[in-house]
């Protein structure tokens, strides 16, 4: 049982119905689900999870599952087919699916900014509601989980997002060039308290006042890389009202925010906002089977033309134009196909590809000042005169049948290659050059053939450390959704 703050308990109290003392129980002795979201963009199903049942509010994607198995012993977990995610939090989709569907009829190619976007799990919800014509940037500031992000990203294999890693206020100079904003701030953390003991043991009064402080100098930000008419979806996973309800208040007051409706509110025990005339919706443990979660939809005022949210679209003057090396586009041909445009990243020695109809945009987002991490699927690195290709291409949803051979993988041998081993024991004639290694025909990864052995490429930052054993465990999900 965990000892909640005096303090947290005296305001928990004070808020009343629906938090009070339901919730000051479950935070202290509740159990935590456990919830995975699949990646159906690379054929992941749910055609046999055992006791599963599924997320209201995750459009068929999103499910619980009866006890927590070792996922990292799960191939497909390593191979993006599915993320591990808190069922609250999969409430994101739902809200993006439904903006679009009401807002964005009009052949609108949409540009989404996710602003806090570590470790990932929202992002890849919004990139899986959004029109395939969309295109992402997802931000985070700390250089760690800004590296967990993108790992993420790269696995859901998706071909329409940028990863950049940098403060909001980089973001605002970009000006209103986003459709939709998401905003979910960082925060006091209380609606983590039930699985985290350290959300419990740093929470006082005065790290609120601290997060609504912070909280507003990023929405404040946010704001001018919103176009006029977008929407801002604010998140937050705490109770307080003063980083939640006021926040809503404070955009209202002073941007002449819109509070936006959305269905949310008409799941089974999601609760409205507490003391406000705007409309809120508040995940609530013990009312809900997830985490705490607050959310809110507003809108920028269609007729804001002030000079802040004069959409920019150019990148920075005097930015030049960078040369793709010889064979770059021909190889994106050959792996990805015509529906893409080859770039060259800042970094100059990474070849990338991006959706044709985003390419503009992309390369705006590439020249237009940020820390870009990744932009696209990253398809080769340049070494010398020769394109090694990257991990990310293997991962990529989109890779074509065909653009290497395949090396099939049994459970034991797929473990061992994602724990870095090498490979020469199963080579079985394969033919020199790079391969692609597979379980159950979806890609683990890249290896290159050099004769009597196979350099295994899987990234070194990423390889499993623990033991692992010599036949799939009985619960991993592989075995029930693929």
């Amino acid at each position: 049982m965990k000892t909640l703050h005096p303090e947290f308990i005296k305001m928990i109290t004070a808020l009343g119905e629906p938090l009070g003392a339901g919730l000051l129980h479950e935070l202290s002795c509740g159990t935590p689900s456990v919830a995975i979201r699949l990646n159906r963009a690379k054929g992941a199903a749910a055609v046999a999870l055992t006791d599963a049942t599924e997320v209201p509010w995750s459009g068929g994607q999103g499910f619980y599952l009866p006890r927590r198995p070792v996922f990292a012993l799960d191939p497909a977990w390593h191979q993006g087919l599915y993320y591990v995610q808190d069922a609250s939090s999969m409430a994101l989709g739902a809200v993006v699916a439904e903006l679009v569907e009401r807002f964005f009829q009009d052949n609108t190619q949409i540009r989404y900014l996710d602003a806090c976007a570590a470790p990932g799990g929202k992002t890849l919800a919004a990139v899986d509601a959004l029109p395939s014509d969309a295109f992402v940037l997802a931000n985070e500031y700390d250089f760690r989980r800004a590296s967990i992000l993108t790992e993420n990203v790269v696995k859901h294999g998706s071909s329409n997002v940028a990863v950049s890693r940098g403060d909001t206020a980089r973001l605002a100079a970009l000006g209103p060039v986003f459709d939709i904003v998401a905003a979910d701030v960082p925060c006091s953390g209380e609606g983590m308290m039930r699985k985290d003991d350290e959300a419990v043991a740093q929470w006082t009064p005065a790290l609120v006042d601290s997060c609504v402080a912070r909280q507003r100098e990023i929405l404040a930000n946010l704001w001018q890389t919103l176009r006029p008419g977008g929407f801002l979806i604010y998140s937050t996973c705490t109770f307080n009202r003063a980083e939640n309800e006021e926040n809503v208040a404070w955009l209202v007051d002073n941007y002449g925010a819109e509070s936006v409706p959305v269905a949310l509110s008409d799941y089974p025990g999601v609760a409205g906002g507490i003391d406000t005339p705007y409309a809120c919706c508040r995940f609530i443990p013990g009312r809900i089977d997830g985490e705490g979660l607050f959310l809110a939809v507003l809108r920028k005022d269609a007729a804001d033309i002030s000079p802040s949210c004069r959409r920019r679209d150019k990148g920075r003057k005097g930015v030049k134009p960078v040369a793709l090396p010889s064979g770059g586009a021909e190889y994106v041909l050959r792996c990805l196909g015509d529906g893409f445009k080859a770039m060259l990243m800042p970094d100059g020695a990474t070849l990338t590809a991006v959706p044709a109809a985003s390419a503009d945009f992309a390369s705006t987002l590439r020249d237009g000042g940020l820390d870009i991490l990744a932009c696209g699927i990253a398809v080769a690195a340049l070494r010398g005169r020769e394109l090694a290709p990257c991990h990310a291409l293997a991962m990529a949803a989109s890779l074509r049948a065909g653009s290497f051979p395949v090396l099939d993988l049994d459970y034991r041998s797929a473990m061992a290659y994602l724990h870095g081993d090498a490979l020469s024991d199963i080579l079985d004639g394969a033919p020199r050059g790079y391969l692609l290694p597979c379980y159950r025909g979806k890609a683990l990864g890249l290896a290159k053939c050099v004769g009597r052995r196979a350099n295994n490429l899987y990234p070194d930052q990423w390889r499993l450390r623990s033991a692992f054993p010599a036949d799939a465990p009985a619960d991993v999900v592989t075995t029930h959704c693929l």
